[in-house]
C-alpha cells in the first residue's frame, strides 16, 4: 500500500489543470490509482435515471471527479500557503508531518 503525505480532511490547493487555484478539503483517497478527491472541485455532470425503490430523482446531477494527487499541494493551516510535507518525530516518540516553509507541525495531537 501506498504511503501519502496527503491525507483525508486535509485542505488542499489545486496546483494544475482547469480548476488551478481552487482549494477544497480531501473527501478521499484512491491509492491504488494514485487520485484523490477534492470537496468542490473538479466538478462534473452525470444523467442518472430515476430509481423509485432507492427513492431518488432521476437528471443531471453535478458531483466531484477524482484527480491526479500529484496535481494537488497541501495548504499549511498557520502559513496558509502551499507547502511540501516532511516528517520528524516529537520527544513522546510520535511521528509527526512538519511544513516544510514555517516548520510548525501540521498534525494537531
Amino acid at each position: 500500500m501506498k504511503i501519502y503525505k496527503i491525507r483525508k480532511n486535509d485542505k488542499v490547493i489545486v496546483t494544475a489543470g482547469k480548476d488551478k487555484g481552487k482549494v477544497g478539503r480531501v473527501l478521499k483517497l484512491f491509492p491504488k490509482k494514485d487520485r484523490i478527491l477534492v470537496e468542490k472541485v473538479n466538478m462534473v455532470k452525470r444523467h442518472t435515471k430515476a430509481n423509485p425503490y432507492a427513492k431518488t430523482p432521476g437528471g443531471i446531477v453535478e458531483k466531484e471527479s477524482p484527480l491526479h494527487i500529484s496535481n494537488v499541494a497541501l495548504l499549511c493551516d498557520s502559513c496558509a500557503k502551499p507547502t511540501r510535507v516532511g516528517y520528524k518525530v516529537t520527544e513522546d516518540g510520535k511521528k509527526v508531518r512538519f511544513c516544510k516553509k514555517c516548520n510548525q507541525d501540521i498534525d494537531k495531537g
